[in-house]
């Protein structure tokens, strides 16, 4: 039996990499947010790790990926009329590519129809039957084909037919009859439960998840089924002691994070284990408890951490397609763009709750933070109007301190002095949200400061002096954007990178260490390409009907003439 000194002794190394896993995603169905959700969040775990880990370090890997094997995918590829590995090809060039377009930096883009994939699962298989933790037998039960899960009675409930369907999903369930292969996962439950109380209290974030994987733990856990026989989901990876059987799905799914590592090879050692593994609350079990168990019966050391998220509601509705209102991330980015969804979905979506997507709370956060608070002051430093000679001026010193006895100077000064140990906080704490807040008060104090200084009155006037001021004005606030720029790269990295290559920031120039106040000491160029950083969305019907939107303003300008 694994006993807990494994934990203590056998895995108590401190781990210098960084190891950032998305899931992957079933290709039963096109990509929509919350499978995006998933690959921003472990992206932005990802960019910061690479910021703030020395420029030459190469240990930084994020995997992500496609699940296709499976009875549900055998449904699928009939429903299309298509051969079961074209089916898949077409669904997972789908996700690569929607990754792409929203900057996903994945190292490993695996599926689990790769050949080296699949001589991992056996490998694993081999692992676990070596540890006596598999047995055969005949097993009966509750079977959830869009689930690809068997359930116990305490899972399932009525449906509006007088079925059975699951308690969670609502998905319908059949009796299932076979003969299976086991694994022994009573036998790992004290030590699963110890894995999920460890690194201090934080193994499970937010800590609600973990409370609720400690209340399941309570119970006595049953063996489970890894195995189908082969007559019935053909379509996955054949158990190498017997090839009438195929890998149970979700077995098969779970070693693709072991596979990216490099395992069976002993060296997939240097990179495991995973230092946080982001998943979606409706997988929580087969991460938190199968998962570990499994690692645990071959002697592997379990994640470093789970990071769980809640889902996305759309206009307070569960998103479904019945209801026609799954959100297409390619589609609503034609009109929001890449970056602009991205930001969204950091800046509003939160771990511990259900999140709610809105077209309307998009459009006005996207053009308040993106195109006013930030594009907006970009544009005032950078353009003609103030800025003739396309520079980031140098700073006076004598007309700094005169501008650090104005009130919105020093609250500007001191949100730029706390927000990077505040941004990292949050990044370290997987706060997206809450870096975004602090970058945007950032900003918000910039703008403050730019209109109670007023820089355009100081354009009108040949006193040298005032003349420094203007540049100063200039200069501090450019210094601001640049600290957000770098700042934000995680969160909207392409945003970040046409903002730093404006001010000339070079690559070399832009990581987390460089996050300290400096001010120019001499005039530098700036890019000389227009640089319109986000441009406010106009909602679609004004878009498509300017004559409708200028006739309803008609009425508005009558009435106040009347009046």
């Amino acid at each position: 039996m694994v006993t807990r000194w494994i934990f203590s002794r056998r895995f108590s190394s401190q781990i210098q990499h960084s190891f950032v896993t998305t899931p992957i995603f079933y290709v039963n169905a096109a990509p929509h947010i919350g499978h995006l959700y998933s690959s921003v969040i472990a992206d932005a775990i990802h960019r910061f790790n690479q910021m703030t880990r020395p420029a030459e370090s190469s240990d930084c890997f994020l995997s992500t990926g496609t699940d296709e094997h499976g009875l549900k995918i055998q449904q699928a590829a009939i429903k299309h009329s298509t051969s079961t590995e074209d089916y898949c090809d077409a669904i997972s060039t789908k996700y690569r590519e929607l990754f792409g377009r929203f900057q996903i930096d994945y190292s490993r883009f695996i599926r689990t129809t790769d050949t080296d994939h699949r001589q991992a699962v056996q490998a694993f298989w081999r692992s676990l039957a070596a540890s006596d933790s598999i047995y055969s037998a005949s097993y009966s039960g509750w079977y959830c084909v869009p689930d690809e899960t068997f359930l116990t009675d305490s899972q399932l409930k009525e449906n509006e037919r007088g079925g059975k369907c699951s308690l969670e999903s609502g998905h319908p369930v059949e009796w299932t009859e076979e003969e299976n292969y086991m694994f022994r996962l009573s036998r790992y439950q004290d030590d699963v439960r110890h894995w999920v109380k460890g690194l201090e209290g934080r193994r499970i974030q937010p800590d609600k998840f973990g409370r609720i994987l400690l209340d399941w733990l309570e119970e006595p856990l049953p063996d489970i089924s890894i195995s189908r026989p082969m007559n019935r989901v053909s379509w996955g990876v054949p158990v190498p002691s017997n090839p009438s059987q195929s890998v149970y799905v979700w077995l098969d799914a779970l070693v693709n994070y072991l596979t990216v590592a490099g395992y069976p090879k002993e060296s997939f050692r240097t990179r495991w284990p995973p230092t946080v593994q982001v998943l979606g609350k409706d997988i929580l079990k087969f991460h938190g408890i199968y998962w570990p168990a499994f690692l645990l019966a071959a002697q592997i050391e379990p994640p470093r951490q789970l990071l769980v998220h809640s889902h996305w509601t759309v206009d307070n509705q569960k998103m479904s397609k019945s209801k026609q209102n799954v959100v297409d991330p390619n589609e609503r980015a034609e009109l929001y763009t890449y970056e602009g969804l991205r930001y969204f979905l950091l800046r509003e979506g939160v771990a511990h709750s259900d999140g709610n997507y809105s077209d309307t709370k998009v459009l006005r956060i996207l053009n308040s933070e993106l195109a006013d608070t930030l594009g907006n002051l970009l544009s005032r430093c950078c353009g003609k109007a103030l800025n003739a000679e396309s520079i980031f001026p140098a700073v006076d010193r004598e007309a700094l301190d005169a501008l650090k006895e104005i009130d919105a100077t020093k609250r500007m000064l001191e949100a730029l002095e706390e927000m990077p140990d505040k941004a990292s906080s949050h990044y370290k704490n997987y706060n997206f949200y809450l870096v975004v807040d602090t970058i945007v008060h950032l900003l918000h104090t910039a703008n403050n400061f730019f209109e109670t200084t007023a820089p355009w009155k100081l354009k009108k006037s040949d006193n040298p002096a005032d003349r420094a001021k203007l540049n100063t004005i200039l200069s501090v606030t450019m210094e601001v954007l640049r600290q957000a720029g770098i700042a934000a790269q995680p969160i909207v990295p392409g945003l970040s990178m046409q903002l730093l290559d404006k001010l000339q920031i070079v690559p070399t120039a832009r990581r987390w260490n460089d996050l300290q106040v400096s001010f120019r000491t001499q005039d530098a160029p700036l890019a000389q390409d227009e640089c319109i950083l986000f441009r406010r969305i106009m909602p679609p019907a004004q878009k498509t009907d300017p004559d409708q939107s200028r006739s309803e303003k008609r009425p508005t300008k009558k009435k106040k003439q009347a009046a």
